[in-house]
């Protein structure tokens, strides 16, 4: 699973960028149906052996913040800013990789040019400029013209007691869990959402939402871990090696209370190690989703991550496996609601 998770995770896909994604998943999949709408969603139906009362949708988004070009100037350097949220912390003196496969770093003001104030504090993107040893605007035209993406440059390893690190772990890790109960033997039938433009404003979703029109929704996601040195209580969110995470509230959703119930019921029946975020913040996909059509039951159910939005997501495989069991589960759960 780890080389799998591996593959999909390398592929370069922010927001507005998915294809690559996209058509990775549409060659690896065995389904009833599959379709791409107009903003780039990747819709699927897999027939299982029953039909559920209940339309149910898995959903799960295929970009991941990355960078876009806006500006070169006379000596090749190029000006960018990003595509989703993103600290600018994370980014300096980091690698990148471009659109057009050609490499290169960021840099800003060498510190001893700095005044007391600049060493203060992190420059923002407007600061920072992507070094590609271009000598000149038109050579690097040619390697990242304006509009152009550029991505992390990031090794993908495992470490520790079964820990992984790597980008893009937000959100392949759902499109990967997605991939395998498509490919499998699903009891009951359902539709699966690989969305687009998650981390710009949930956008895929909404459309997927509409298009899919499901009474049921689950969303698979990763979610903010601070698990870490200086925090305690509820301010550690979540944590690594204690299972799926399935969320009561965030920033954009109350989710539903019966399906809320149902998945830690479902969790402890099976088995599944599974907690919930002590910390009302962030989003996903369920935003969205919720609240298309005529309203939409959601649940989201999510492995917690340390880092989340930078070239060093870490997750545990243990929980990414809890996840896996327990959205298998919840099928067949709702499935006989």
């Amino acid at each position: 699973m780890f080389e799998r998770l591996r593959e999909i995770c390398q592929l370069n896909g922010a927001s507005g960028d998915e294809a690559r994604v996209r058509e990775f998943i549409r060659s690896h999949i065995h389904a009833d149906e599959v379709f791409t709408d107009n903003l780039g969603s990747l819709i699927v139906f897999k027939k299982g052996r029953k039909t559920p009362k209940h339309k149910i949708m898995f959903a799960a988004h295929m970009d991941e913040v990355g960078f876009m070009i806006t500006d070169i100037d006379e000596n090749g350097f190029l000006g960018f800013d990003a595509v989703g949220g993103i600290n600018p912390a994370v980014a300096l003196g980091r690698g990148m990789v471009l659109e057009s496969g050609a490499f290169g770093v960021v840099g800003t003001k060498a510190i001893h040019q700095q005044s007391t104030e600049e060493r203060g504090k992190v420059p923002d993107f407007g600061e920072f400029y992507i070094d590609i040893g271009a000598s000149s605007r038109e050579a690097a035209e040619k390697l990242a013209p304006r509009g152009s993406y550029a991505y992390f440059d990031a090794d993908f390893f495992e470490f520790g007691g079964g820990f992984v690190k790597g980008k893009a772990i937000d959100d392949r890790a759902g499109c990967l869990i997605m991939m395998d109960m498509i490919n499998g033997d699903p009891e009951y039938d359902a539709w699966y959402a690989f969305t687009v433009q998650e981390e710009v404003g949930t956008r895929g979703a909404r459309a997927a939402a509409f298009t899919v029109n499901p009474d049921i929704a689950i969303v698979l996601e990763t979610t903010t871990a601070c698990d870490i040195a200086g925090t305690s209580g509820a301010k550690r969110v979540c944590e690594l090696g204690k299972g799926a995470v399935v969320s009561y509230m965030d920033r954009s959703t109350v989710y539903d209370r019966g399906l809320y119930s149902l998945a830690f019921d479902t969790a402890k029946a099976n088995g599944i190690a599974v907690q919930t975020k002590t910390l009302v913040a962030g989003g996903n996909d369920s935003g969205a989703i919720h609240i298309s059509a005529g309203g939409v039951r959601t649940c989201a159910i999510s492995v917690p991550c340390r880092y989340l939005h930078s070239p060093s997501c870490v997750i545990r495989m243990s929980d990414f496996e809890a996840i896996k069991a327990l959205a298998e589960k919840m099928l067949s759960a709702v499935g006989e609601l």
